[in-house]
């Protein structure tokens, strides 16, 4: 069903991606890590909608729809090093610093940080290109919400 897309976003140097496809992608690494300790909660995927609601203006209806397809992507995507690399060089700095923030809330969502969701992001955020400085300060920031 996403072949194209990941196709598209997998090449050697992938064109910026249109809206629709960029919050389609961050919303898949935002499962991505909700799923990394092999327990995706409630609590997560409550708040992947919320984050994608308020991100892009969505209804509950459209924000849910959006993680319904997100998860697919992310079941269909490449390990993580190629589907962050590849997110990295399609997406803007200033988007991929905001997703490591909301992918730090999505990890502390369920009141636990799970060893795997914290290796998970770290290495997440270096793939995205985001510094140590700005990932420490995005979690520090979702600890306070």
């Amino acid at each position: 069903m996403f072949g194209d897309f990941l196709k598209r976003l997998t090449q050697p140097e992938p064109e910026p991606l249109a809206h629709t496809d960029a919050r389609l992608a961050l919303t898949a690494l935002l499962v991505r890590v909700a799923r990394s300790d092999n327990d995706y909660s409630g609590a997560e995927i409550a708040r992947i909608d919320r984050i994608t609601a308020d991100r892009y203006g969505l209804s509950p209806f459209e924000a849910t729809q959006l993680r319904g397809q997100a998860e697919t992507l992310e079941s269909e995507a490449p390990d993580t090093v190629r589907f962050t690399r590849a997110i990295k060089d399609a997406v803007p700095y200033e988007d991929r610093r905001s997703v490591v923030q909301s992918l730090w809330t999505v990890v502390l969502a369920d009141g636990e940080r799970a060893q795997e969701e914290d290796a998970v992001l770290r290495l997440v955020a270096n793939l995205l290109g985001v510094s140590d400085v700005d990932s420490a300060m995005a979690r520090q920031h979702a600890e306070k919400l």
